[in-house]
């Protein structure tokens, strides 16, 4: 026997009676009133293949709406970052590298009709402070008599300078002593010892963590120009 309500009828009580199970929407207990789900559309269930497209309700108490530790795992984060900068910023901060003559190793004379010429050997100390390597570009180094350029010398690609730690360097020069004066108390019997101030300007060029520096000294040393040999000799200090 037919339903004298018709198919219609039949269908609304199958719906009441799926939403029985169902609390309204935007409820949780099944009492609060609301408008019907947009996204079930009343049933309680998704549609089969939209399970990526549609946003499921979920209720603000919901207990993973609110991760545990939160305030914690954000200061021990911002902790060990502020830690590593640090470090980052300790180990490669640049640091200084000084250039210190020691003395003159040996000199060796030699006695012309024209001038006097002198070969001068310097001992030099390079300093590195920093946790990286040093590499020296170019060395400069330029000698002075009374003032006067007398000699002048460049030498480049030297040995890199480990870090936290010094190196020495013998660094050679040629002098050329043309000034009458000088050459005649050079070659002067009469005067036993024959010493003469040279000035030392030396200058060096570095480079290290992606950039270039340069460090200058001017060092004042004493050398003795009366002794006509070809074999080098000590400078008392």
């Amino acid at each position: 026997m037919e339903n004298p309500d018709g198919p219609d009828t039949n269908k609304w009580v199958e719906k009441v009676k799926a939403l029985k199970h169902f609390p309204p929407y935007g409820s949780m207990d099944g009492n609060a009133s609301g408008e019907t789900c947009p996204t079930c559309r009343g049933t309680g269930r998704i549609p089969r293949g939209q399970e990526e497209q549609l946003v499921a309700v979920i209720p603000c108490n919901d207990v993973r709406l609110r991760p545990r530790r939160t305030k914690l795992y954000m200061c021990v984060s911002m902790g060990a970052c502020l830690f590593i900068c640090c470090l980052i910023l300790y180990f490669l901060f640049p640091r200084s590298v000084t250039l210190l003559p020691v003395s003159v190793q040996s000199v060796m004379v030699y006695f012309t009709p024209e001038n006097v010429e002198m070969e001068v050997k310097n001992l030099m100390n390079v300093t590195n402070h920093n946790f990286v390597h040093v590499q020296l570009v170019e060395f400069d180094i330029q000698g002075l008599i009374d003032d006067v350029v007398v000699g002048k010398n460049k030498v480049v690609n030297l040995t890199s300078v480990p870090w936290r730690s010094q190196k020495s360097y013998t660094i050679p020069i040629t002098l050329v002593i043309v000034d009458e004066g000088i050459r005649s108390y050079c070659q002067s019997a009469l005067i036993h010892v024959h010493t003469l101030l040279l000035q030392l300007q030396m200058t060096m060029n570095i480079s290290y963590l992606s950039h270039t520096e340069q460090v200058s000294v001017d060092s004042f040393e004493y050398v003795d120009c009366g002794s006509n040999s070809t074999t080098p000799h000590p400078v008392a200090a």
